[in-house]
């Protein structure tokens, strides 16, 4: 009998691999992404594709911006698809491939290729992976599944996705085409902007925080080489 990982191993895993602190702000980001990652990868309907490798990387990428110090992020992503046996090369490397098809077409042929209305020549892949998702009557949608979506429309047009109008009616193309939820691939995004504009202002309010620290301690050190430079007077 096989033992199913727990949420438990999935840390313990994670943190033998990067072993350095977490800045404050991110940690929480980092271990929800983890124990997001983890339930989906112990549920027997989930099955691995691209598009939610782009999920991850994308969301890995956006919600962990800024990070400092900038060259412990490539560890931390190791560290993120290890701890749920998932090749980390793989996944940079499928999510890379998946943006440049998205690229490399226009918004209106993308938007058919993902809702299944139309083939093409650039996309052959892509569009078996899509031909087996909506196919599959037990295919597990998630949230990390829809950022995948979300950023090849990205990837496309920048504006589409910046557009109320035409991001939802994209979005609901997809979602017939897919056989997936509409309400839950709407839903999922707009926390997922939501969120992303949080983290923003968070980012922001902590580099006013750590700004005004740095002020006070050179406003510190300037009064104490005051006070040292100034001669006593003796009587």
């Amino acid at each position: 009998m096989n033992n199913v990982r727990t949420v438990s191993d999935t840390k313990k895993t994670f943190y033998s691999i990067h072993t350095r602190p977490i800045n404050t702000i991110y940690r929480r980001v980092v271990e929800e992404l983890m124990v997001e990652m983890h339930l989906l990868s112990v549920n027997t309907d989930f099955t691995y594709n691209p598009i939610y490798a782009l999920g991850v990387a994308t969301a890995f990428e956006r919600f962990m911006q800024g990070y400092d110090p900038e060259k412990d992020k490539e560890q931390l992503f190791h560290a993120l698809c290890q701890s749920v046996e998932i090749d980390t090369q793989k996944i940079k490397q499928e999510a890379h491939s998946l943006k440049d098809v998205a690229a490399s077409m226009s918004v209106g042929d993308l938007i058919s290729c993902l809702s299944r209305a139309k083939r093409f020549d650039n996309a052959g892949e892509l569009q078996n992976q899509l031909d087996a998702i909506a196919s599959n009557p037990k295919f597990k949608y998630s949230r990390l599944f829809a950022i995948g979506l979300f950023s090849l429309l990205e990837a496309a047009s920048p504006e589409t996705v910046k557009d109320e109008k035409q991001r939802n009616d994209a979005l609901v193309s997809i979602a017939k085409g897919l056989n997936i939820s509409e309400d839950k691939l709407s839903k999922d995004l707009d926390l997922y902007r939501s969120n992303l504009d949080k983290m923003a202002q968070a980012m922001v309010v902590m580099a006013d925080m750590l700004a005004a620290d740095r002020k006070k301690r050179e406003q510190r050190a300037q009064q104490k080489s005051s006070v040292a430079a100034t001669p006593s007077s003796e009587q």
